[in-house]
């Protein structure tokens, strides 16, 4: 990322990612053009390439991040609050909400196919999104446990792996079908396995 030490430099970089996000929304990534993002954003083309030097490519990884950023964000404070049956809820509700409201067109997952899901940029932005969801969803099973609501003996980061991947699994048929009720059985056969261990004896 070519450097912005000052706050003005950071705030021109932050306004052109988040910028050109929503002309990628509102267009799409392949009918997207720098100059549609400089129109948007009013700024120069010397201005951008100051910002990015390698042109649209670098400037939709920035994007990616941001996008990534976004799927938690629009989780809160659910997800930062996951102590109570009530909460896991209200969080289960939010995640649906968003991607129904998201349909079957994922940002994120557009920008990945233009900037090539091999370029080392974009796993590393996927890997660090997984690892912070994961690492939230851990800390609310921790606070159940915390609560005596689910059993001391669960193994949390398998869990949480699990409910993950069913998230993931489907958003991803939802995309294919516009049917969120794969979405839906995920989240709720993860909760109530939750729920269930709460009765399991606690190991030895």
């Amino acid at each position: 990322m070519p450097d912005a030490p000052t706050a003005k430099g950071r705030a021109t970089r932050a306004r052109i990612v988040e910028g050109a996000a929503e002309v990628l929304r509102e267009q799409g990534v392949a009918f997207t053009t720098l100059d549609d993002i400089r129109s948007r954003t009013g700024t120069s083309k010397s201005q951008l390439f100051h910002y990015f030097p390698d042109g649209k490519d670098e400037l939709l990884l920035a994007v990616a991040r941001f996008e990534a950023d976004r799927v938690l964000e629009d989780q809160q404070p659910h997800l930062g609050r996951l102590g109570s049956w009530e909460s896991w809820q209200q969080w289960r509700n939010v995640v649906v909400e968003r991607y129904e409201r998201q349909g079957d067109h994922c940002p994120l997952g557009a920008l990945f196919l233009q900037v090539g899901r091999s370029h080392p940029g974009a796993r590393a932005v996927v890997t660090e999104l997984m690892r912070q969801w994961q690492q939230q969803l851990a800390r609310g099973m921790h606070a159940l446990q915390a609560n005596g609501l689910v059993s001391p003996s669960l193994d949390v980061d398998r869990t949480a792996a699990a409910l993950l991947a069913g998230i993931q699994g489907g958003v991803a048929i939802m995309i294919s079908t516009g049917d969120s009720t794969h979405l839906k059985a995920a989240l709720d056969t993860g909760i109530e396995h939750l729920r269930a261990t709460a009765s399991e004896p606690t190991a030895p």
